[in-house]
């Protein structure tokens, strides 16, 4: 699947509530709605003018929904889906968020702990609309970089 507009990513970011990547785990979890919430506001925080890497934290999560039941296909499922629309960057942390092997460039490292760190019950990471004029941001810089292509 491919999306192709802000419209869309909203509204599979907004299926993630109530969905969890293993769902054997939801104690003391969050869903993956509130996980890329909180990703992405750690992101905002350590790295105010990065719009990609902090819409990159927000998106990372959307594979499940995607390709449910194939954890493996998670990150790559995800990173397909938002290449067009938010570019090669994004795409590439997405799906190499999870990577352990090799060396990890600081970008990498800055999602894979804010990741991990964004699975906290109660925090309150802000609202999916606040998230949209980012988004909008990073789509239309990409089709302006597409056109010049």
């Amino acid at each position: 699947m491919e999306l192709r507009s802000v419209e869309e990513l909203m509204d599979l970011l907004y299926a993630c509530r109530g969905s969890w990547d293993a769902p054997g785990l939801r104690r003391g979890r969050v869903d993956l709605h509130q996980h890329a919430l909180q990703t992405a506001a750690l992101l905002r925080r350590r790295r105010p003018a990065d719009k990609e890497l902090q819409v990159a934290g927000l998106v990372h999560a959307i594979g499940p929904l995607l390709r449910p039941g194939d954890a493996a296909a998670h990150p790559a499922g995800a990173a397909d889906a938002v290449r067009g629309l938010l570019g090669e960057r994004v795409a590439r942390l997405v799906r190499e968020h999870h990577s352990r092997g090799g060396a990890a460039d600081e970008d990498q490292a800055r999602l894979r702990q804010a990741d991990e760190e964004g699975r906290t019950p109660g925090v309150d990471a802000g609202v999916l609309e606040d998230w949209r004029t980012v988004l909008d941001l990073v789509a239309a810089r990409n089709s302006r970089l597409g056109a010049v292509d």
